[in-house]
């Protein structure tokens, strides 16, 4: 889904939670066994090579049939639900908000348009709205945790339901919460201005509510490749912080150290394609 704008033209508050909470329900139908083959990858502290790729994609359905392969890439899904259509209804419900709130400001307003002129201010603006919007989705967190620990660590469940989680654990579900917002804040700046920028300065569409699907489409693989190109090393110390069994406490320090360390620095990029794959398909 392209993000939506608030400029000339701009969409109600109603299309901007339909919309969102649409491209959520898309998501997560046709793109969630994606997101596991990536939480999977960066999941991985061993060498990755070809022939471990069964064992590390599938876990122990590697030896199972096609379909039970297919079948076991969809742990989670109930979380998932709840986290990526709220996330979707946020995130570009929220941004235009944003958005507007600077552009209506005339002191912020001012300051941008003072600092990197009239066009790139507008993009600047955007992108500010972005980030602001990615810091405030940090609110979302437990129900990104217990996905990710479904989908790479089940077994720290012990057959307990959501309900009896949320009450025993309680703030343990906010474990990585600063790296997340470290994630968030440039990975939104990216996506939100790597597609305004390509609107503006690539496609020269003056007003974005007035782009094409194939030009939404452009933009919002180039912001895409942006943001999870700029957020991949921490979005991988997040998911071993999230990972990790309730009653252990990962530092990120210790993840970054043991990663460098045992892994290397193109560890940091584990599971970038199919979460770039991921990314635009649901953008689009």
């Amino acid at each position: 889904m392209a993000p939506l704008t608030s400029a000339k033209g701009s969409e109600s508050g109603t299309a901007r939670v339909v919309g969102s909470g649409l491209s959520g329900v898309a998501e997560l139908i046709i793109f969630h066994p994606v997101d596991t083959v990536a939480k999977r990858l960066m999941s991985n502290k061993s060498k990755f090579t070809l022939q471990a790729a069964n064992s590390i994609i599938f876990k122990d359905y590697a030896t199972a049939s096609l379909s039970k392969k297919l079948f076991s890439l969809f742990p989670g899904l109930g979380y998932a639900a709840g986290y990526k259509i709220s996330q979707r209804i946020y995130k570009f419900g929220g941004q235009p908000y944003f958005n507007d709130l600077i552009r209506g400001t005339p002191v912020l307003r001012n300051a941008f348009v003072n600092t990197f002129g009239e066009r790139n201010g507008k993009n600047m603006m955007h992108a500010t709205a972005g980030s602001l919007t990615g810091i405030g989705e940090v609110v979302l967190l437990p129900l990104d945790a217990l996905k990710i620990k479904r989908q790479t660590n089940p077994e720290a469940f012990r057959g307990r339901g959501v309900v009896q989680i949320f009450m025993e654990e309680g703030r343990t579900l906010y474990r990585g919460w600063g790296w997340t917002v470290a994630r968030n804040a440039p990975g939104s700046f990216a996506l939100f201005g790597g597609s305004a920028f390509t609107k503006d300065y690539v496609l020269g569409i003056e007003d974005y509510s007035k782009a094409t699907w194939w030009q939404n489409f452009i933009a919002s693989t180039a912001g895409a490749i942006s943001s999870i190109t700029v957020a991949a090393p921490l979005d991988t110390i997040k998911t071993r912080i999230q990972n990790a069994n309730f009653e252990t406490k990962v530092h990120g320090a210790v993840v970054v150290r043991d990663l460098i360390k045992n892994e290397g620095m193109t560890a940091f990029f584990k599971g970038l394609t199919p979460k770039v794959r991921q990314m635009n398909g649901f953008m689009s």
